[in-house]
């Protein structure tokens, strides 16, 4: 009995260990390549359900590098954070169980890829139901590792996604027993192919930047703040302090973000922030985008206005509040001079960054705000719809981590709230995105690849076949059937 248990323990602590800290809030991202291969390797050598209990507890034990954000947050009910948490160990066994009953059936390459595509099919339909989007996968790990990331520009961050698992997969695959060696030659050659071309083209495009660039700023208060009225005293000094801020920066500063809601006004009051901020930015000819949450016509947005040198201020209604019945949501682009405008949440959905893509955005200003230790997180979030769509992006967060990054996914500047300036302030000279890429133009067909592939994946599990030596020599707890279990 120790001979069975002892494996398959060890393979949960390592695998778990692994996505405890290759994932989550600060990944390292070396870490997430290798942290399923502990389990995959044991899945073809065990039993279906151990192999399935196996990767459940690893990735579920993983996850306890978020547990306490999860429990604590303020933009993810607990019903939902336990379904995240839940639903992902899940994700992650039924794609270990498809791996096994491929490998054993002799199917190395099917099995190399049918697993992630189970993974990143499961991801985007979780994208296409949830109320807030789908932010902080395995894609999010490598968001500092710019040459992995430009895959995005034509997968999306689905194939990020895909690729990282599909690496530890490969390895799990060539090395499960029974499996022919011209198998493993031509699992590990397309691997080692796909792995290749990837780098190149990362390298590639890492070099092919549009000289053009504006010197932007984001500017957030250290202190945290939410809606402040602008009609009363704390918002008639927390505006002065903004102009105060923003006049002392250097000159050729051609936008400045400010974070999302940090002033509440209606009709009557907006004037009380827009007038001193007009001011300021006629004096340092630059744009200054700020998020308010208004009131208008009775209906409460959350916007970001931008505010133009002699111009009228052109004013972006968030699109997505996460079910939020207290606030409307938008449906309109705002693109000022060309630059588009989001807020906050808005970059956990593929739109309205992709369609600010197509409309021909080089840059997108967004106001945000976070929960402190999801800010290195929710910022990279943005950093990946720049690469994706082809855009450059200035995120300003009042809690968590304002960065400047361009659209290669490279972060330029950053600055996090807390510290003992009362500012947090980054300022950079960005060069502009280069423009829709393929993944902006064809929108998720890597997805829909990943769905087919699964199907692909189940069907050939289900077909009978010869049985490999691992099949023939009798697991226990197995029968000697030519049908790969798949329950």
């Amino acid at each position: 009995m120790e001979t069975k248990v002892l494996p398959a323990v060890a393979a949960v602590a390592a695998s778990a260990a692994l996505f405890f800290f290759g994932t989550g809030l600060a990944p390292i991202a070396a870490l997430a390549w290798i942290a399923p291969l502990p389990v995959l390797l044991l899945a073809p050598r065990v039993g279906a359900t151990t192999a399935v209990v196996a990767a459940f507890l690893a990735y579920l034990l993983g996850t306890a590098n978020s547990w306490s954000y999860f429990l604590h947050s303020l933009s993810i009910p607990l019903p939902a954070a336990l379904l995240i948490v839940g639903g992902g160990a899940g994700v992650f066994a039924l794609a270990t169980l498809l791996f096994r009953a491929l490998s054993r059936a002799g199917r190395p390459l099917l099995a190399m890829l049918s697993a992630p595509a189970v993974w990143v099919t499961a991801l985007f339909a979780a994208s296409l139901t949830s109320p807030t989007g789908v932010v902080g996968t395995l894609a999010t790990t490598q968001a500092d590792v710019p040459v992995v990331l430009q895959l995005a520009a034509i997968t999306g961050s689905w194939g990020v996604e895909f690729l990282v698992l599909l690496v530890p997969t490969a390895v799990a695959a060539c090395a499960a027993p029974g499996v022919a060696t011209a198998a493993r030659l031509r699992t590990g050659a397309v691997i080692t192919l796909a792995v290749a071309a990837m780098l190149t083209y990362g390298f590639v495009r890492l070099s092919d930047v549009d000289d053009h660039a504006e010197r932007l700023a984001v500017v957030a208060a250290t202190e945290p703040h939410w809606a402040v009225d602008v009609a009363g005293p704390a918002g008639r000094l927390l505006v002065q302090s903004y102009v105060d801020e923003i006049a002392g920066l250097p000159d050729g500063i051609r936008m400045v973000v400010l974070p999302e809601a940090s002033f509440a006004a209606d009709e009557a009051s907006l004037p009380a922030l827009v007038e001193p901020l007009s001011q300021v930015a006629r004096a340092k000819g630059a744009d200054i985008v700020v998020g308010v949450l208004s009131t208008e016509n009775g209906h409460r947005f959350n916007t970001a206005l931008d505010i133009h040198p002699g111009q009228p201020s052109v004013a972006y209604h968030k699109w997505h509040n996460g079910g939020a019945s207290n606030v409307q949501s938008g449906h309109e682009l705002a693109m000022p001079d060309g630059i588009g405008l989001a807020v906050c949440m808005d970059v956990n959905f593929p739109n309205p960054s992709r369609d600010y893509a197509r409309a021909g955005a080089r840059f997108v200003a967004i106001p945000a705000s976070d929960e402190d230790v999801d800010g290195w997180q929710h910022s990279r979030a943005a950093l990946l719809r720049a690469v994706e769509n082809g855009f450059s992006v200035a995120w300003s967060d009042q809690r968590g981590l304002s960065i400047l990054a361009d659209s290669r996914g490279r972060v330029l500047a950053e600055a996090a709230t807390g510290g003992p300036a009362p500012f947090a302030v980054a300022i950079a000279d960005v060069p502009a995105g280069t423009g829709p890429t393929f993944a902006a133009r064809f929108g998720d067909w890597f997805p829909w690849l990943c769905a087919a592939l699964t199907l692909v994946g189940l069907a050939a599990a289900a077909v009978r076949r010869r049985p490999t030596a691992a099949t023939q020599s009798g697991q226990p707890g197995e029968t000697r059937s030519l049908r790969v279990p798949l329950r």
